[in-house]
């Protein structure tokens, strides 16, 4: 198991091996943490995502970091909430896993994940925060640190308490 940190800030600003980009199917770029990561990885990022083509919700796609300071990126799509009922919770649990396994493909170490699906998504934030520390827990892997990266406040708070909380 992975040694889980929070930390609160900007995500293209880490020194990981690869960071996880909440992406959406096109995966040619967006708004949000898409957006940002696009932007601050250059052009380059947008290249190399276009003979992909695309990504189905849960599943994963590697590229290079390009410009950004982790080696690759890990682009995952996260389910829209359409209020639970439509199987969005183990399409999420899915994308930590999915996101894992890329890392550990490429040999990354030291990954940091985005509060996936909890901007324009939906997905409520104490949820989505819950099943990514549960999923990291029990998903075995290579991977010997995930940062689990909050934008703002409420999701750091969220972070924290989940990992002072050791499973029982």
């Amino acid at each position: 198991m992975p040694e889980l940190v929070a930390w609160r800030g900007d995500i293209t600003r880490l020194e990981v091996d690869a960071i996880v980009n909440a992406a959406n199917e096109s995966l040619l770029g967006g708004g949000g943490v898409d957006g940002a990561i696009h932007r601050a990885a250059g052009p380059d990022l947008l290249a190399a995502c276009r003979p992909l083509g695309g990504c189905p919700t849960g599943e994963a796609r590697t590229t290079p970091g390009f410009r950004l300071p982790a080696r690759w990126v890990v682009h995952t799509v996260g389910p829209v909430w359409r209020g639970g009922a439509y199987g969005e919770e183990a399409l999420l649990a899915s994308c930590y896993r999915n996101s894992l396994a890329e890392a550990d493909r490429v040999g990354a170490r030291r990954v940091a994940f985005p509060a996936i699906s909890t901007g324009v998504y939906g997905f409520p934030s104490d949820r989505a925060a819950r099943i990514a520390v549960t999923t990291l827990r029990e998903t075995p892997t290579q991977v010997e640190q995930v940062t689990l990266v909050a934008f703002d406040g409420g999701t750091a708070r969220l972070y924290a308490e989940l990992l002072e909380a050791r499973p029982g």
